[in-house]
């Protein structure tokens, strides 16, 4: 079994879902994280004043799947993700060596 874990535009989270496979799918967990890569912060005005955003929403997608599905996975993930632009995000494959249910 694999875990990715994807670190994506909030609002192209439902695209990357919705093209998810449903075989070899074991479970999608989704929360709200914050930090920055490259783009280091972005600045921005409000009330006329400029002030430095240092840590950039994301949502956070763990997906855990069959070794053979992890392709098929990995690829509706960077496809529903992908704008094309600086801070697009980040997809990162480990392996589980146990999972139980409980």
């Amino acid at each position: 079994m694999k875990k990715l874990v994807a670190y994506i535009k909030p609002f192209k989270l439902e695209t990357a879902l919705t093209r998810l496979p449903e075989s070899g799918v074991v479970g999608v967990f989704v929360g709200e994280c914050r930090g920055y890569g490259r783009q280091k912060g972005q600045l921005e005005l409000y009330k006329g004043a400029e002030y430095e955003l240092t840590f950039l929403p994301k949502a956070c997608v763990e997906v855990y799947c069959e070794d053979e599905a992890v392709a098929a996975v990995e690829k509706a993930l960077l496809e529903g993700a992908r704008t094309g632009r600086i801070g697009d995000g980040k997809v990162m494959l480990t392996d589980v060596e146990q999972a139980e249910q409980f």
